[in-house]
């Protein structure tokens, strides 16, 4: 009986661990590498073949993005998860694949002309229609044994529809031992779905930490009179509002909020403003979020649901065509434009970007987390200027994050989750967070009193034995990228600013007369080199 960390260790993305009993393999979730923490989504560290089952957590791409890949390779098994997971990951799997397609074709434009030889798409339309054929689905409280000797069930964990965290009861030898997977906890008060459900009994837990070094700012903060203000305050100066949002769930939850505005009438200096939802997946999720949603609402969306469409509301505008998309930024008129991908690393929401970064009027609004080397964090980080499609493009528009709209629970969120655990677990695995949050996290539960640790990749545990087989990896991430040239002078004056900010930290407390000479000093330095 064994545990293997396959994705998700010490990394953000990638979700994918592998349980052994009775000789069979039991994948939970197969997502993709994203940002920083792609190192080769190509290749599986396990033969395809030689796994018998495969869980899904919810339907998110960095949980869900590789299970076509696995049908590819020669995986023919189940793949089991929630209703509503199994509706979602129908358009999300095609249309990831439709993403693959279209950049293999981009690159080998490219490198026909360069003499290269053609790329392959990491998996087709078809892969991903073969591998939705082998959906097994329940509904929450159900058991499943997807082989024999695992017994699975899903609890609501609140991240979005039909997420779920996994309990699987594993018996091998006549002796059975626990072990829950949290996918990814949801954040509470969250609008449409419920908050994450707690379970109170595992021998094993493993835990994602995505904010499991800090608390979400601002927690009573009213975001549909908040998100109205910055509406309301940039069309007032002529400015789009561009808000690169999760297609599935997020862009869900800001209609719901703009629904709200617009009955209360919250924007005034534009009463009847258009909003673009400029996502054909988007669309399409938002097609299944108005459907059977019966045991995966919450209570006040359900009250709502029995009025009417959450969604719906004048001057909502869905784009499908990629000419409708374009002419959104020949358009002088100040709108919303809601546009995927969330962490701006492809999709439709550059070509937004590029239109509208360089205009102060304009505001980009961040509602998700922003993994490490995406484009989306080094907007949030500051940057001054990018590079999209060949162009240099200067950052004067307002960048805005709003902290409390994650569908991520923060600190006490996950610890409020683990704490329901009595007794304590025999260990717990943190995984699903940077590395540095990671290794925080496991110590702020063992200063709790877990047992606690921050997984590596490809580390092995006996979980009968309850002891360590194989230590693994750190896995390496890709180098930050920098806004300019990247030249090692650029890169220098970065490093030198990072230890900069170590020093001001360092300088908290100190004399008023000292702090203020240092000030004078760094002023006289920006003032000569802001040009």
């Amino acid at each position: 009986m064994k545990l293997t960390f396959f994705g998700a260790a010490k990394t953000v993305t990638g979700s994918c661990h592998c349980v052994e009993c009775n000789g069979k393999r039991v994948l939970v979730d197969c997502g993709l590498q994203q940002g920083r923490d792609e190192q080769d989504n190509t290749q599986l560290p396990f033969l395809a073949g030689g796994i018998d089952a495969v869980v899904v957590t919810h339907a998110h791409i960095d949980h869900s993005g590789r299970i076509p890949l696995l049908y590819k390779q020669g995986y023919d098994g189940p793949i089991c998860c929630t209703r509503l997971t199994g509706e979602l990951l129908s358009i999300m799997l095609r249309d990831s694949a439709h993403i693959q397609e279209s950049d293999a074709q981009w690159q080998n434009q490219k490198g026909k002309r360069a003499n290269r030889a053609p790329v392959e798409p990491l998996y087709t339309v078809a892969d991903a229609e073969e591998a939705l054929t082998h959906l097994e689905t329940c509904e929450y409280g159900a058991f499943l044994e997807p082989v024999p000797g695992v017994r699975v069930r899903f609890t609501d964990a609140g991240h979005l529809l039909g997420s779920a965290s996994v309990e699987m009861w594993l018996t091998e030898h006549g002796e059975t031992r626990k072990i829950v997977f949290s996918g990814d906890i949801g954040n509470k008060d969250q609008p449409i779905i419920r908050d994450p459900q707690y379970i109170d009994q595992a021998d094993y837990v493993l835990t994602e930490s995505t904010y499991g070094d800090r608390l979400h700012q601002n927690e009573d903060t009213d975001y549909t009179e908040a998100l109205a203000q910055l509406i309301d305050e940039t069309l007032g100066k002529g400015g789009n509002v561009i808000i690169p949002s999760f297609a599935v769930g997020r862009t869900q939850e800001l209609l719901y909020f703009i629904r709200e505005m617009k009955e209360r009438h919250m924007v005034k200096t534009c009463p009847n403003f258009q909003v673009y939802v400029d996502s054909p997946l988007a669309s399409a999720a938002t097609k299944i979020f108005s459907g059977d949603l019966r045991g995966y609402l919450d209570e006040e969306a359900i009250a709502e649901l029995r009025d009417g469409d959450l969604f719906w509301f004048p001057g909502l505008n869905i784009t499908e065509t990629s000419e409708e998309s374009k002419a959104l930024n020949m358009d002088s008129t100040p709108k919303v434009i809601i546009s995927a991908s969330g962490m701006c690393d492809a999709g439709r929401i550059r070509h937004h970007l590029k239109h509208n970064l360089w205009r102060k009027e304009s505001t980009v609004v961040f509602v998700g987390y922003q993994a490490e080397g995406t484009l989306g964090r080094r907007l949030l980080d500051g940057v001054k200027a990018v590079r999209l499609f060949g162009e240099d493009i200067s950052v004067q528009a307002r960048i805005v994050n709003f902290h409390g709209l994650s569908s991520h629970a923060d600190r006490d969120g996950l610890l409020r989750w683990m704490d329901h655990f009595s007794p304590r677990p025999r260990e717990v695995f943190v995984v699903h967070g940077e590395a540095s949050v990671t290794q925080t996290y496991a110590q702020t539960l063992r200063e709790r009193g877990y047992s606690a640790h921050s997984a590596n990749y490809e580390e092995v545990w006996d979980l009968l034995a309850g002891r360590m087989l194989e230590p693994g990896t750190v896995p390496e991430t890709k180098p930050a990228r920098v806004a300019d040239s990247a030249s090692p002078a650029y890169r220098r004056l970065e490093e030198t600013g990072r230890r900069l900010m170590e020093v001001i930290a360092h300088n908290r407390g100190g004399a008023n007369k000292d702090l203020a000479k240092f000030a004078d000093q760094l002023r006289a330095l920006i003032d000569k080199w802001d040009r």
